[in-house]
């Protein structure tokens, strides 16, 4: 009698009946056009060229002084010198603005009026005597 492996989880799923499958999974919108795959290919190729040429650089026994990696370069580019082009103004960037920048300023305003009041109503009630100005505090 020949031993048969088991079937694998891919032909045994079922999709479930009250979830619907992802776009991605879905063989209906999946699209394996000749020209799909063989851009797919070709991105492969760059990306494996780029790996190769970056682990040759990292592994060389004399290295240069810096390894430049694109991906990372590009990265780093777009999340501190790009911001503003792909930045959008909505509502809730308006508030957070509003929040961090005039926020700080209208509490240590609040405080320190409130610290003023306090120490000239201990003024007038005579429980504090008034010190003269001093430049030291």
């Amino acid at each position: 009698m020949a031993w048969a492996p088991p079937p694998s989880a891919a032909k045994l799923y079922r999709p479930n009946n009250y979830v619907s499958l992802p776009a991605e999974l879905d063989p209906a919108t999946f699209d394996t056009s000749p020209e799909k795959l063989r851009a797919e290919t070709e991105r492969l190729a760059i990306r494996s060229r780029l790996k190769r040429q970056y682990l040759l650089q990292l592994n060389d026994p004399s290295p240069p002084a810096v390894i430049e990696n694109p991906a990372l370069i590009r990265w780093a580019y777009a999340k501190s010198q790009n911001v503003y082009p792909t930045f959008r103004p909505t509502p809730r960037t308006s508030f957070l603005g509003a929040v961090y920048g005039l926020g700080p300023l209208l509490f240590w305003i609040f405080v320190l009026k409130a610290d003023r009041d306090r120490k000239e109503k201990r003024i007038q009630e005579g429980k504090l005597k008034q010190s003269p100005i001093s430049v030291f505090f």
